[in-house]
């Protein structure tokens, strides 16, 4: 890889550290027969781990770059058990690509490229999947939002929806320089395994809304972000917590937003 020229564009900061390579792949405690998806395999470094961990089971990589395409294919050759698509991995139909593989359960591993973060765990959540355990490495600020708590500063509207949807586990923290090229940030691993009871929401879209719209002007009360609700009903709902439209968003958990949002669905 000395000659290849990484491009900023595709995010790529390959990790080298082979030790903290297999860490990440244990994390994920994938089971025998399963499909394990993974997104940016760059040169391969995670992926042929997870080929050698998990002989049992299949890896299904994306990788947006062509120029890797000769790399990729050269390691994939001695492999039986990985299959790699040249493609923007945001543009595909993940049903389609994974409805011919057998396979008792689906997994995501993967050292995710940061400006797509977001938009590949909503890809994955979209996708009506069921996925065992997600495993992704992202950005140390962004794994704190995504596991923050109530009432701290990183607390926002995205930890609210993926709180709905995972248990949510801070793993370990990846030091910027065991990377390269070397990013200006440190890293950390997060693991998203699925609430199995998750409250009935009448209408997801709906909710997704209301959680944005009640973090519009985070330093602003429920009762100014959501003055284009039924304001009677949310009261209603905040009362059985002890709360009223004073409080603010930060304050309350995605419980006490699934609640709201099913209350105003049936209005």
């Amino acid at each position: 890889m000395s000659d290849f020229i990484f491009k900023k564009k595709f995010g790529q900061n390959f990790l080298q550290n082979k030790s903290i390579i297999k860490k990440i792949a244990k994390i994920g405690e994938v089971e025998s027969n399963s499909l394990i998806i993974e997104v940016g395999p760059g040169s391969g470094n995670l992926t042929f781990v997870l080929a050698d961990l998990y002989k049992d089971s299949k890896i299904l990589a994306y990788e947006i770059d062509n120029s890797l395409k000769e790399i990729l294919i050269d390691r994939v050759s001695s492999y039986d058990n990985v299959d790699v698509f040249f493609t923007d991995f945001l543009k595909t139909n993940l049903k389609d690509d994974t409805k011919n593989y057998n396979y008792n359960k689906l997994y995501f591993i993967s050292n995710v490229p940061y400006y797509i973060t977001t938009p590949i765990l909503f890809k994955l959540i979209e996708s009506d999947l069921q996925f065992e355990k997600i495993v992704m490495m992202v950005q140390k600020e962004v794994g704190d939002r995504f596991c923050s708590s109530v009432s701290k500063k990183e607390y926002g509207a995205l930890t609210v929806i993926l709180n709905y949807y995972f248990e949510i586990k801070k793993e370990f923290i990846v030091d910027r320089n065991q990377f390269y090229p070397r990013p200006n940030v440190d890293s950390v691993i997060v693991s998203f395994t699925n609430r199995n009871n998750k409250e009935k929401l009448n209408d997801k879209e709906f909710f997704l809304k209301l959680v944005h719209d009640s973090f519009q002007f985070k330093r602003k009360t429920l009762r100014n972000n959501l003055k284009m609700y039924d304001l009677k009903v949310v009261q209603r709902v905040l009362n059985k917590y002890g709360y009223d439209l004073n409080i603010r968003a930060e304050a309350l958990t995605f419980r006490v937003f699934v609640d709201i949002a099913n209350a105003l669905s049936l209005e």
